[in-house]
């Protein structure tokens, strides 16, 4: 592929845009009562904090349009797009609209984030299945940061100075996930710290959403604690956390007899970060187990543990008469047969790529310095994400499970020109566009129904 010819390029072209795609997908926040849940919700009496109602739903629609950071928020300004939208914000309004939050503030906004999600969940279908199983992973990841002005930076378990989001998702075995609640802490704080509150909150949710059938609670070894497996308990939920290998555990592995191990074969072979190595084959074992028993009767929670082990292949651990494994054990109470069970909490990996899709787009950056600005921007990201989502379930079955970069490029950043005929506005989209079907599923689905008459 080359230019074929010279040619010169001028920008002056009024009624041109380059996300039309926003339309569909901004009618469809509006379907879900956005801008009518934020006024309703966020009450912000700071001095730049007015108008909620229009400037959250443009920083959601500047992250679906790719934005990452408050001066990418002026590609909502090119063009024709005063034509096509109302209610465009400057990114100087915009931030200074983020820099007056604080804490409260930031909670009214993940009241927000809920409600629409279980809205969203009503308009497009994000939880097929929901009624019978459904996951809730919560992870944390560090977001990078630089300079010495950004609120709550530090060095956590990474090593790397940034800021730690705590994130929670909802998904079933036929849908991708969604996030049902996100929280902002400071760069050196404990994985688990807020967990409990997050994961009650996200559980609850999850069943306003349509998870009205099984609900299991999925978590690595940061999040094995007694009050994040409580938490889950009370919300009347099932839980299946990887466990930290201390004595008690290591006491019980050892108790597992020789003849108890199945043999699998991985249907995709994992990568071992600490051997370096592909893994495709493994034995499982379980056995009945009691946890936290250092802590009063009553808060001992009983369940199993699920172990795996692979043979250690470091020629540093391994003897001339004995095999040597590495043991991986998942504590757990919910009622899947073993190795259901086993491959279900290895599918907890499913959160990397809602965090990698976050980073890849409006999370790539927290671009205020004050922490609460930053706790909105995460949140509004959050927003963005499932509103992405919701909008490639309704295009095609392809894009209801790609990733948010991919719907962005086929279904929201295309280019369109804007006419007016009889008071009328319409948008001339490229001819032959490979997704033209999709885009154009996604704009009725948007419209909604006709109005009775």
């Amino acid at each position: 592929m080359r230019v074929c010819h010279g040619f010169t390029a001028v920008f002056d072209d009024p009624n041109l845009v380059s996300c039309a795609g926003l339309a569909p997908v901004l009618l469809l926040a509006e379907r879900a009562g956005l801008q009518e849940l934020v006024a309703r919700h966020v009450s912000i009496g700071k001095p730049g904090g007015g108008n909620a109602g229009l400037k959250v739903p443009a920083l959601v629609a500047g992250m679906v349009a790719g934005a990452d950071s408050i001066d990418d928020m002026g590609l909502l300004r090119h063009g024709g797009m005063d034509r096509l939208f109302a209610g465009v914000r400057a990114p100087s309004t915009l931030g200074t609209f983020l820099r007056a939050f604080t804490f409260g503030h930031v909670r009214q906004l993940d009241a927000v984030a809920a409600r629409l999600l279980v809205n969203l969940a009503g308009q497009a279908p994000l939880l097929t299945a929901a009624a019978e199983l459904v996951y809730v992973d919560v992870d944390d990841t560090v977001r990078q940061t630089y300079g010495h002005a950004k609120q709550g930076a530090g060095h956590g378990y990474t090593g790397v100075k940034g800021l730690n989001a705590l994130i929670a998702t909802v998904s079933t075995a036929a849908s991708a996930p969604v996030i049902v609640g996100t929280r902002l802490r400071k760069g050196a704080t404990n994985s688990a710290k807020g967990a409990a509150r997050l994961v009650a909150d996200a559980l609850i949710t999850a069943k306003a959403a349509g998870a009205s059938g099984l609900r299991v609670l999925r978590a690595d070894s940061a999040f094995y604690n007694h009050d994040v497996i409580a938490a889950a308990s009370r919300q009347k939920a099932w839980f299946s956390i990887t466990a930290r290998q201390d004595s008690a555990v290591r006491k019980a592995i050892a108790t597992i007899d020789a003849g108890a191990w199945t043999t699998i074969k991985y249907p995709n072979a994992i990568f071992d970060e600490e051997q370096q190595r592909w893994i495709s084959d493994a034995e499982v074992a379980e056995i009945p187990y009691t946890a936290f028993t250092s802590r009063r009767r009553d808060q001992h929670v009983a369940g199993r543990l699920i172990v795996r082990r692979v043979r250690d292949l470091n020629p540093a651990n391994q003897s001339e008469l004995f095999t040597v494994y590495r043991y991986h054990a998942v504590f757990t109470n919910t009622p899947l047969p073993m190795l259901d069970a086993e491959a279900a909490h290895r599918a907890h990996a499913i959160i990397e790529q809602v965090i990698a899709d976050l980073k890849n787009g409006p999370l790539a950056h927290l671009p205020s310095g004050s922490f609460a600005a930053n706790s909105a921007w995460l949140v509004c990201a959050a927003i963005a994400f499932n509103l992405t989502r919701a909008a490639g379930a309704l295009a095609s079955l392809f894009h209801a499970r790609a990733t948010t970069a991919t719907i962005r490029t086929q279904l929201i950043n295309i280019p369109a020109r804007l006419a007016r005929s009889a008071r009328r506005l319409s948008l001339h989209l490229p001819a032959d566009w490979p997704w033209e079907q999709a885009w154009q599923r996604l704009l009725t689905a948007a419209h909604g129904p006709p109005s009775p008459a």
